[in-house]
């Protein structure tokens, strides 16, 4: 069985920085209470690995950063990799918390850049996902801010409108291109300014490189909240691999999955633990040899 490393995989720099600042968060305030306001990065695994080191995750799809905010009530507050709104970020200072900012530089230039364009008078069409935080953070600028998940999203504007089109930095690049075409067509006059991040975009183009290699079976390492990790298997799937499989760890592999299999491809994403990526790779390479699944330690993530 011939195993494909996809690379670039896993981690980003936006990640490895947010992590980072975590950590170094617990040695500069070792009395301190922290909370992540969200998930640091969207993985279960480094949510747990932080809350041994005594960092606790507070994270509810259904409320927003500022409702979560009530449930600290003192010490330091992360604001993770997927921005933070102005709101949030007044209330935490409000309460008296510790600040701690470990927003993706990438992130933040795409929220500079609509603040830019809302300034000059601009309708800002925003594609992303509801309810994911860096799209939370970019609407809650402004009413002007409109998010745009699909076609049908796109909203009634003066024909002479001054209108912006961007995008969340984890989107599918695809997605992305055919809703910029939907809305040139309504809106001519649009200006179209793609922010996919790099580090997402080389880790799609590499899964969609796939196409021709024949593929039987990919493995894409990563947790389902994660969106570019939900992109990169529906990247694969569009490629005509026939079994795309999301997850979270070599716990889920299953011998069913591979029987059969000649060509198997493993990619993970941007906020995937290499170490999980890498317990997969092993254990597939050895597969074939009667390999056992070893166990995951938690304090081997970070």
């Amino acid at each position: 069985m011939n195993i494909i490393k996809v690379s670039p995989r896993g981690y980003c720099k936006g990640v490895v920085r947010a992590i980072s600042i975590a950590k170094q968060c617990r040695e500069r305030y070792p009395d301190q209470p922290i909370t992540v306001l969200g998930m640091l990065v969207h993985n279960e695994y480094v949510k747990n690995a932080l809350a041994l080191r005594g960092i606790r995750t507070i994270e509810d799809p259904q409320r927003n950063r500022v409702q979560l905010l009530d449930e600290v009530e003192s010490g330091v507050v992360i604001f993770t990799a997927h921005g933070i709104s102005d709101q949030a970020r007044a209330k935490a200072e409000q309460k008296g918390l510790i600040c701690v900012d470990a927003s993706c530089p990438d992130v933040v230039r795409t929220q500079e850049l609509v603040r830019e364009r809302l300034n000059q008078g601009d309708e800002v069409f925003y594609i992303g996902k509801k309810r994911h935080p860096e799209a939370e953070a970019v609407c809650a600028l402004s009413e002007h801010v409109h998010l745009i998940t699909k076609e049908q999203d796109i909203p009634a504007c003066a024909e002479d409108a001054a209108i912006f089109v961007t995008n969340q930095t984890t989107m599918s690049i695809y997605d992305v291109r055919q809703l910029f075409k939907q809305i040139k067509a309504r809106y001519p006059q649009a200006h179209i300014s793609e922010e996919i991040c790099n580090a997402t975009r080389i880790r799609q183009q590499a899964v969609a490189d796939l196409k021709g290699k024949h593929v039987d079976v990919l493995y894409v390492v990563g947790d389902t909240h994660s969106n570019n990790t939900k992109r990169l298997a529906q990247i694969g799937a569009q490629q005509g691999i026939p079994r795309v499989l999301l997850i979270d760890s070599i716990q889920d592999i299953e011998d069913e999955q591979l029987q059969g299999a000649e060509v198997v491809a493993v990619t993970s994403g941007a906020s995937t633990p290499t170490y999980l990526t890498a317990q997969v790779i092993d254990y597939l390479e050895n597969w074939e040899n009667g390999a056992c699944k070893p166990p995951i330690i938690l304090q081997d993530i970070l």
